[in-house]
């Protein structure tokens, strides 16, 4: 392909994309499913165009806000502006890549013109640009967000916009992290040991590990660190009654069942729960690669379903992954941070708390519950659980630095009763994760 090519590829994946819901990388998953005949260095190409496109967004459109008054940012423009500001492409070259020709955007009209010729020669950064813009964060985050951190937030910002590293798990019911990385190493994919999980490793390069037999033989699964770390402080034993409340495509459940494991099989009761049958009805298939059988899925209403009120002090663990904002998965999914309003965040604090409650009901006395999302967000995080402690006396703070101790061999990053991760301090995703004990 290309250059011209790679351009118009990038300009048909950022048109779909902010025209419809489908996240960044399931798009580009489909769409170079659908174009077997593109090579891997043809997609590292258009790949870094699409996702630097969406990293720079807000800085793209102050520029071209600046020279384009009152013209609504396309993705057309935001290229241009990206392939001048950012990769320093030549104004005559630009040209030649909206040419016209065959595979190639259609010709500059006369304000892109204007615009490639008043971006010439300038940086992606400027002085005068605030602080959201210059950081890539919608402004009204800007209150919580200093809350948050700060003298440090340029620097956790900046963490929160560079790509980010790719996760495995290994499944220790059927391997051993020694082992998966040898056979890995086989097949000329270089990886490192993670810094804080036991089960964790990192690619040095990024490589196609779907493709390898052991991620088709479930002896790893793709999940970041800071995931990880959240499974494995859930604690779970062999034997014991555990639910995932809110299991999602259940990257948190087949790491559950490992913990549970012995002898190479899960043995307790391990149940997911979701309001979406579709993301349940996909964990069937990873739970079959992972080797784990015996797991409950159970899809429900909220609203309409009895399954709760059935489960009243049922479980010795409640691993509740609740929605949330994901602003510390902003690093692999740059687009959704500007999906986000503010009152989103007022009705997720809400459906937080509802949750909170009705996972609470379904506890032991004796059991722990675990609540953690991936936001970073004070108000999803240390204010929800305050207000569940100030709502629920039967529930106090359980230290986590004694499950740190005993699950994970690595010094922990910080010596709060809850545990902050961060791309920035601990270089995994953002996590947020509270251990609450019910007393009576």
């Amino acid at each position: 392909m290309t250059p011209g090519a790679h351009i118009q590829s990038t300009l048909e994946l950022l048109d779909t994309l902010w025209s419809g819901s489908t996240p960044p990388k399931q798009l580009l998953n489909n769409w170079f499913r659908k174009r077997r005949y593109v090579g891997s260095s043809d997609r590292r190409a258009i790949k870094g165009h699409f996702y630097t496109v969406l990293r720079h967004r807000a800085r793209l459109d102050w520029w071209i806000n600046r020279y384009m008054r009152g013209d609504i940012p396309s993705a057309r423009t935001r290229l241009i502006a990206y392939l001048i500001l950012k990769v320093r492409v030549n104004p005559d070259v630009i040209c030649n890549y909206f040419s016209g020709a065959q595979y190639c955007p259609p010709e500059l009209n006369y304000n892109e013109k204007r615009l490639v010729i008043s971006l010439s020669g300038k940086g992606l950064h400027h002085i005068d640009m605030p602080t959201h813009v210059a950081f890539e964060f919608p402004a009204w985050m800007e209150r919580s967000l200093y809350a948050l951190w700060g003298e440090t937030l340029h620097e956790e910002l900046t963490a929160l916009n560079i790509p980010a590293p790719v996760d495995i798990r290994v499944n220790t019911l059927k391997s051993t992290r020694h082992q998966v990385k040898r056979l890995l190493e086989s097949a000329s994919i270089i990886t490192h040991e993670t810094k804080y999980s036991s089960v964790g490793l990192r690619l040095r390069t990024n490589s196609r590990l779907t493709e390898t037999n052991t991620f088709k033989n479930g002896l790893i699964e793709i999940q970041d660190e800071g995931s990880q770390l959240i499974a494995l402080l859930c604690d779970a034993k062999p034997g014991m009654n555990v639910l995932d409340f809110c299991a999602g495509a259940g990257g948190k459940t087949i790491a559950l069942a490992a913990t549970m494991g012995r002898g190479g099989k899960t043995i307790g009761r391990l149940t997911a729960c979701d309001i979406s049958k579709t993301r349940l009805d996909r964990l069937h298939t990873r739970l079959k690669r992972a080797g784990v059988s015996g797991v409950k899925c159970h899809s429900f209403n909220p609203y309409e379903d009895n399954w709760i009120t059935e489960h009243v002090g049922t479980f010795e663990r409640v691993l509740v992954d609740v929605p949330c904002t994901g602003v510390g998965t902003w690093r692999r999914n740059p687009n959704m941070k500007w999906q986000l309003r503010e009152n989103d965040l007022k009705v997720l604090i809400h459906k937080q708390r509802s949750i909170l409650r009705d996972a609470a009901t379904m506890l032991k006395v004796g059991g722990k519950l675990i609540y953690s999302t991936c936001s970073l967000l004070i108000e999803e995080n240390e204010n929800q659980v305050e207000w569940f402690l100030k709502n629920h006396n039967d529930f106090q703070p359980d230290c986590i630095n004694k499950t740190w101790a005993e699950t994970i061999c690595a010094k922990r990053p910080t010596n709060s009763k809850f545990l902050r991760l961060s791309p920035a301090t601990t270089e995994t995703d953002g996590y947020f994760c509270a251990r609450l004990i019910k007393n009576h």
